[in-house]
């Protein structure tokens, strides 16, 4: 023992010696195993013991023997060491360890119950767009039916009184039309489904057909519509056109709504250009009823208008303007406004448009109705009776023979017994849908009649679906009379497609005609002097051209080969040539413009070439025979 000895027990030296050892500890047999073990092993490391000092204090005993020269043990060392502070330590890892286990587990805990909301949260959103989606088919249904049936009525001969009041409906039902449009185009963007394409259009067009729209009422309202546009502008751009469209169609609405005398100012500027975009600014004025400078930053928010009062004179639902800024703001965009009381509005967008040397997609082309085109044989694929009668009525209008399928089981079944023209397919159907219907006639029974999509649901509607699928297009209810027309005729009378011209120029006992002169008639009025002339036009231009490209080819003169292939395109559809050899064509366009791919240039060049010659063998033969049935 020592001094430390003495002052961990509080006893002297003196009644220290002589002693029991073991006795100062709380556990003096596991004490004295440990000292056993000092003689039996030699020496003890680490050995833990509590010693009884008033404060239970923790040590760690190392001892070993000590032996004389010939390794005789003459006794033992043992020396303890205080471990209070490890010991501390050690139990407030410990502790700490438990602490951090359990906030862990409250963690993971929380975790659980975020996730469990988001779920919850994610499938109410689901349940809201599925709400919408339903609710806009089973709006869409009737209201389909009544304005459908209400323009049918209206052709017919009435009273004044009678044409008056069916107006009044038709009106009626574009406005809630209007309304629902705003509601489910609101429902995409919370849904994060508003997607914006990237297509080349011409922008120029694009403003003055949408101000056509607006003619009417401007006129009934006694107010002048100025359109200033900024002749600096490229010819053709590359962005969203149908959203743009409905930015700014939203804007003229309001202005000519809340605009009661002098003018509605559509302006198109170009801010600044680059090579690669051009940024423009858009603004729409008018000297309307103007808004409060207080009331400026709440009326881009849902369901808001400038005042209470507004809705009740002037209608509307206070969510075209959040639209516009949901359509404006994630195109990169930034939208702006100033306003007068009684002075009138100012509303402003800037938007950035990529340039391109690439030629707009022709708008498709709303046909006038032309009694002459008849024998066209529709297969109506509906599964609402009210609808059904509508779509008898329109096609009988129309002068095309129609059948009616309840669903896609009968169609297909229809199919088999009969030929037809075209299919209207709606989608949502029992027993077999739109999108299980065409999936059979495609794959099963291997056809390629055209099929147009009929939907009333156009929060869902997947456009891609319907292509993947194999549709060939679609139109949204309430039908467009002339828009329905336009499309089946179009796709009716489209030319042979690129398969069938291979498969045709695999056997030339077999070639079809790749030109159709339906277009040209139509156009022409079946005037057999302009006829000629037209098709003597093409047989003049297309040899120079098609020798001018195979030189360019040749001598990999890019530039040249890109004029002559952007002469020739025009006049594919003027003499019904396949729309996918004029895609070809703006392929080999595009690869000379960028002068990548080029190794696949003349192989597209060989084909674009036979098709040509073949087009030329045939319009020849068709001249001569205009010009024998006209001497």
């Amino acid at each position: 023992m020592n001094q430390a000895t003495v002052k961990v027990t509080g006893v002297s030296r003196e009644k220290l010696i002589g002693s029991d050892f073991f006795d100062y500890f709380t556990k003096p047999d596991k004490a004295r195993e440990g000292y056993q073990q000092v003689f039996d092993k030699g020496f003890v490391a680490d050995y833990p013991l509590t010693i009884m000092d008033g404060k239970l204090t923790d040590f760690l005993f190392n001892g070993s023997v000590y032996k004389d020269d010939r390794g005789n043990v003459l006794g033992a060392v043992v020396v303890a060491r205080d471990i209070t502070e490890q010991t501390i330590i050690a139990t407030e890892l410990t502790e700490a360890k438990v602490a951090a286990e359990l906030a862990t587990g409250i963690a993971e805990e929380a975790k659980s119950k975020a996730e469990s909301a988001t779920r919850i949260a994610v499938d109410a959103v689901k349940a809201k767009q599925q709400f919408l989606s339903n609710m806009s088919h089973e709006i869409r249904t009737p209201m389909n039916a009544i304005i459908g049936f209400t323009k049918v009525v209206l052709k017919t001969d009435l009273s004044t009184k009678q044409k008056e009041y069916l107006t009044a409906i038709k009106i009626s039902g574009d406005a809630l039309i209007v309304l629902i449009n705003d509601i489910l185009d609101l429902a995409k963007v919370d849904a994060g489904k508003m997607t914006f394409e990237q297509t080349p259009f011409k922008l120029a067009l694009s403003i003055s057909a949408m101000l056509h729209l607006f003619e009417t009422k401007i006129q009934e309202k006694n107010l002048t519509l100025v359109k200033e546009y900024d002749s600096n502008i490229p010819d053709v751009l590359v962005g969203d056109p149908v959203r743009l469209h409905q930015v700014i169609l939203n804007l003229v609405s309001n202005a000519v709504k809340f605009t009661t005398k002098g003018k509605i100012t559509v302006s198109v500027r170009l801010l600044s250009e680059d090579d690669d975009q051009a940024t423009i600014e858009f603004a729409v004025s008018d000297t309307g009823i103007g808004i409060a400078e207080n009331k400026l930053d709440r009326i881009f928010e849902n369901f808001q208008q400038a005042s209470s009062g507004t809705s009740r004179i002037y209608g509307g639902t206070g969510l075209g303007l959040a639209i516009v800024k949901q359509l404006v703001e994630p195109q990169g965009g930034c939208l702006t406004v100033k306003s007068k009381v009684d002075e009138g509005s100012t509303f402003s967008f800037i938007l950035a448009f990529q340039k391109t040397n690439a030629d707009a997609e022709a708008e498709s082309e709303i046909m006038e109705l032309d009694t002459e085109i008849k024998n066209i044989r529709v297969l109506v694929v509906e599964d609402i009776a009210l609808n059904q009668l509508l779509m008898k009525t329109l096609l009988d209008d129309f002068g095309f023979e129609r059948d009616i399928a309840s669903n896609g089981k009968i169609a297909v079944e229809k199919l088999k017994l009969k030929s037809y023209d075209i299919i209207l397919m709606d989608l949502q159907m029992p027993e077999m849908n739109g999108f299980e219907a065409t999936e059979y006639i495609r794959n099963t029974l291997n056809s390629k009649i055209p099929i147009i999509a009929l939907t009333a649901d156009v929060t869902t509607v997947d456009l891609a679906k319907c292509k993947a699928v194999g549709m060939n297009d679609y139109i949204a209810k309430p039908v467009d009379e002339r828009l329905l027309y336009s499309k089946i005729v179009g796709l009716v009378k489209k030319p042979l497609t690129t398969n069938e011209v291979k498969e045709n120029v695999s056997d030339p006992g077999k070639k079809l005609k790749c030109t159709d002169l339906s277009y040209l008639t139509h156009r022409t009025k079946s005037d057999p002097g302009l006829m000629m002339e037209m098709i003597s036009l093409y047989l003049a231009q297309t040899p120079p051209l098609i020798s001018t490209m195979k030189k360019s080819v040749e001598n990999g003169d890019w530039a040249t080969l890109y004029t002559a292939v952007h002469k020739m395109i025009p006049s594919f559809s003027i003499m019904g040539i396949s729309t996918d050899f004029e895609n070809m064509a703006k392929r080999i366009q595009e690869y000379a413009s960028t002068q990548q791919q080029t190794d696949g240039i003349p192989g597209l060049v060989l084909q674009l070439e036979n098709i040509c010659i073949q087009a030329c063998n045939e319009l020849e033969e068709e001249f001569n025979i205009i010009k024998n049935a006209n001497p």
